[in-house]
């Protein structure tokens, strides 16, 4: 990738074109080039028959010079970078600041490719463009241009996982706004990629993004919560916002509330993992993505002697307070 500043200080990502790829187009426009020469020689040949040698000799000389140099460039020029090879191969020919050519451009191109390219058989062009970082040979560095890649492949984006359930909701009051597009993009690049990473490794890349995230928002990271699960989290708050702002909000939409959410994802990390004991599916595909909920500090996990699913005991007062068989979060 090959940056770019144009005169406006805009900065273009630009694929510079690979020397196979520039080979090829380079081929295809010289065959296409020799096939017009020969028709149009022949047919130069066939109606100056009655002229002498001098004079046909200068017409041949004259069809040269039109067909497979100024062919080119006329081409070029009027197509602004991209002849029929390059067309077929993806590539276009533009300025050093990313924009189209012009006549001066593609002349100083093809008069220095007939001698890169024509008189060395490309020899010259091929060493030119492995020094170059730019792949540029001798034309494109005194013309002052560049040949880029048009058709890019699409790169597969990494799916990035949801938050757990116990945590939707959590982070809706978050200011993000001071969160810079850096660290969201490393941020996503980390959701996508952690299964890959080693547990420890990916453990402390979670908590060091969770510290510079909880810094820009101006919240630490509740307690309990595992350091990827926060980072999903706020991904999806952010999303979600987003979505919101590109679609408006209908009369039926809401924000999450505990008639939406489980008992358990209200009731905190301790009594969701309690909830989710007996589906191990659930239980499974969040634990394999973010591991086990971290309990806090203060809420008291037993297990039953009849191998039941752990339960986080709390005390309610019971002096104002009706029997209404809520579980306060912890």
């Amino acid at each position: 990738m090959s940056e770019l500043v144009t005169g406006e200080a805009v900065a273009l990502e630009l694929r510079p074109a690979r020397l196979p790829s520039r080979a090829l187009a380079v081929l295809l426009d010289l065959v296409v080039a020799v096939a017009v020469y020969v028709a149009v020689t022949i047919a130069i040949v066939v109606s100056t028959a009655s002229l002498d040698e001098a004079a046909q000799t200068a017409l041949s000389i004259a069809t040269f010079v039109l067909v497979l140099v100024g062919g080119p460039i006329a081409v070029e020029t009027l197509s602004h970078g991209r002849s029929l090879g390059k067309v077929a191969c993806g590539l276009r020919v533009v300025r050093d600041d990313g924009g189209p050519i012009r006549f001066r451009h593609a002349l100083v191109r093809g008069l220095i490719g007939v001698i890169e390219i024509l008189m060395t058989f490309g020899v010259v062009a091929c060493i030119a463009s492995f020094v170059s970082a730019r792949g540029r040979r001798l034309g494109d560095v005194f013309a002052g241009t560049l040949v880029v890649r048009e058709r890019i492949p699409v790169a597969r984006t990494g799916f990035v996982p949801p938050p757990p359930p116990w945590l939707a909701g959590r982070f809706s009051g978050l200011d993000l706004s001071a969160v810079p597009d850096g660290l969201w993009l490393a941020v996503r690049q980390y959701l996508t990629r952690m299964q890959q990473l080693d547990p420890q490794v990916g453990w402390s890349m979670a908590e060091r993004l969770a510290s510079d995230l909880a810094g820009r928002t101006g919240v630490p990271v509740p307690q309990g919560v595992p350091p990827a699960a926060y980072l999903a989290a706020v991904v999806h708050e952010r999303q979600s916002r987003e979505a919101r702002r590109a679609f408006g909000s209908g009369p039926g939409s809401s924000t999450p509330s505990a008639a939406g959410a489980p008992p358990a994802a209200e009731a905190g990390p301790a009594a969701y993992a309690a909830s989710v004991a007996d589906t191990p599916s659930a239980a499974g595909a969040t634990s394999a993505v973010y591991g086990p909920p971290v309990v806090p500090p203060g809420a008291a996990v037993v297990e039953s002697s009849g191998g039941a699913a752990p339960e986080e005991s709390h005390e309610v007062p019971t002096g104002d307070r009706p029997g209404t068989g809520f579980v306060p979060p912890a």
